[in-house]
Parts: C-alpha cells; sequence; structure tokens
C-alpha cells in the first residue's frame, strides 16, 4: 500500500499483517539480487533476503516449513 511493504505473517512470532521498516531503497537492492537485511518489528527477528520478486521474498534461510 502507498509504497509499504507487509509481510502476511513472520515467520518468526507469527504476527500477521507486519508492516515492515524495508526502504524503496532496501526493496529495489533485493530486485536487484542485492543482499538485503531485514529485521522485523514485530519480533526483532532478522532475515537475509537474497532476491525479491513479484510474489516472494528469497532468504538465505528457510522461513516455511515443508509439509
Amino acid at each position: 500500500m502507498m509504497g509499504d511493504v507487509y509481510i502476511p505473517q513472520c515467520p518468526f512470532c507469527h504476527s500477521e499483517n507486519v508492516l515492515t521498516p524495508m526502504t524503496e531503497r532496501d526493496y529495489k537492492q533485493g530486485c536487484e539480487e542485492i543482499k538485503t537485511r531485514l529485521v522485523m518489528p514485530c519480533c526483532n527477528g532478522k532475515l537475509v533476503i537474497e532476491k525479491i520478486d513479484h510474489d516472494y521474498f528469497w532468504t538465505t534461510e528457510a522461513v516455511r516449513k515443508s509439509h
């Protein structure tokens, strides 16, 4: 929404609809496959984003459990 980046669910504390502190610069770097650090504001969990595409954030570690 209007440049804000929301995560549907925090992979660490499972809070829903988390507004991230990601800046436009951070987002552009992720789209250019430049590693970008993201600290979740809900629990201070840390992610390293390797790549951003139109659907996903690709991180250096698995954040979803496979079934």
